[in-house]
């Protein structure tokens, strides 16, 4: 079981890019921020108007590509190429 962390700003909006992110696994949010699959959705929740909330979950919900176990072994990164930020 994690620990409830204490985040601050920068990192729960570094929480919420990561998991609007279609490869990032709820996996690697709990590797850097210790927030396991249902302290994202409360972080979500908490954070997110309600209209956007539901679509995030819409969207999440079920999908392979957010958990380790069940994505391809073919899928090497958490973005897509075309998704690389431009500095």
């Amino acid at each position: 079981m994690l620990l409830k962390p204490v985040l601050n700003d920068a990192e729960v909006s570094r929480v919420i890019e990561m998991a609007w992110e279609e490869r990032t696994t709820f996996e690697a949010i709990a590797i850097q921020f210790g927030l396991n699959q249902d302290g994202v959705i409360k972080l979500m929740r908490a954070n997110l108007k309600l209209s956007s909330f539901k679509l995030w979950r819409e969207r999440t919900h079920g999908q392979a590509t957010k958990h380790a176990k069940l994505r391809s072994s073919a899928v090497t990164r958490h973005k897509a190429n075309h998704r690389v930020k431009q500095f």
